[in-house]
């Protein structure tokens, strides 16, 4: 047996395996997505997500307090408005004193540039009707009607101290749109984490009871076929022809291959969600004990970074920064 390939002598003690790991996954790397919702005291459990809440405002202080001292690399906040308030064009999403931008502004106060801050940049939880666009009169989501709420949106929410806004609602222009429209309004330095991988997928459904939606119907005009692979990189290329800062690819797990995809091509830091679905899946198969619930997270986790993500978004980021710390 002599000349043998012996790899396992690279795997023989932790302190070895440390050495010559590939992919590193710390803290930085995670930013933690929160629920502010108006009209509230105390958090609300959402239970299709268990352990994730919908904050008060004094609530989203404290958590992201915790999270920034775990190390964190950032916040990503969405609002949940009250459903009296929502409406058609989704008017609340450029309210100054619309939820989400006062929970900007209570970060921002609270954390200020101990972190990065950023916003939700899509009309899905403020339309009546739960789409990510304003409606043409025929129903279906006007495209270049939607960009300029979108602009009006982005320009509230730079305003309310965001540092990256996430371009969330596939609106084909969205990216040069606000772009533009930040830089008329003074706000050259705000910059853009662009979806530009994001696809209609059965895994939102936890999410869609987090913000409240009003969706009837699906989005599968706008957000793109899971059974496509190409048309992500013609996705990502638009976006970075438009300004986009960072690209993202959303779902995380189920779409590994364009993770690697964009990953490859892209000029600009990628990033991941692991979205509401995903949290809810390990959640589930953990509370039953059919799997180990930190090695299935930190096992997830570690395959979305080694699959081409600079960034990590998810529900477990705080967390798993206080294991990884």
């Amino acid at each position: 047996m002599t000349g043998m390939e012996r790899p396992r002598r690279l795997r023989r003690t932790p302190a070895i395996r440390r050495l010559v790991a590939e992919t590193s996954l710390q803290p930085r790397h995670l930013v933690l997505p929160m629920f502010v919702a108006d009209g509230i005291d105390e958090p609300r459990e959402i239970g299709s997500m268990p352990g994730v809440q919908q904050h008060s405002m004094d609530s989203l202080r404290k958590a992201a307090v915790d999270a920034v001292a775990a190390g964190v690399g950032g916040l990503m906040l969405f609002g949940v408005p009250r459903p009296e308030d929502k409406d058609a064009a989704g008017t609340q999403a450029s309210d100054p004193d619309g939820i989400l931008n006062r929970g900007l502004r209570a970060l921002a106060e609270e954390v200020g540039s101990s972190t990065v801050i950023m916003a939700d940049t899509c009309l899905d939880e403020f339309t009546d009707h739960g789409h990510c666009g304003v409606l043409a009169a025929d129903g279906s989501v006007d495209n270049d009607a939607t960009l300029h709420r979108y602009v009006d949106m982005a320009i509230a929410q730079a305003e309310s101290g965001a540092d990256l806004l996430g371009t969330s609602g596939m609106m084909d222009g969205q990216v040069g749109a606000i772009r533009l429209g930040l830089d008329a309004a003074g706000h050259l330095d705000t910059g853009i984490l662009a979806y530009a991988a994001k696809y209609s997928s059965a895994f939102y459904g936890p999410f869609r009871e987090a913000v409240g939606s009003s969706l009837h119907g699906d989005r599968r005009t706008y957000q793109q076929d899971p059974a496509n692979r190409r048309e992500s990189i013609r996705e990502v290329e638009l976006d970075l022809a438009e300004g986009a800062d960072m690209v993202m690819v959303k779902p995380a797990m189920s779409y590994l291959d364009i993770l690697r995809d964009v990953a490859d091509r892209s000029t600009v830091p990628v990033a991941a969600y692991q979205i509401s679905g995903e949290y809810a899946m390990i959640t589930a198969a953990a509370e039953r004990g059919w799997i180990d619930r930190r090695g299935a997270i930190i096992e997830s986790l570690t395959g979305i970074r080694r699959a081409g993500a600079d960034i990590v978004l998810t529900y477990w980021a705080a967390e798993a920064a206080h294991w990884l710390s």
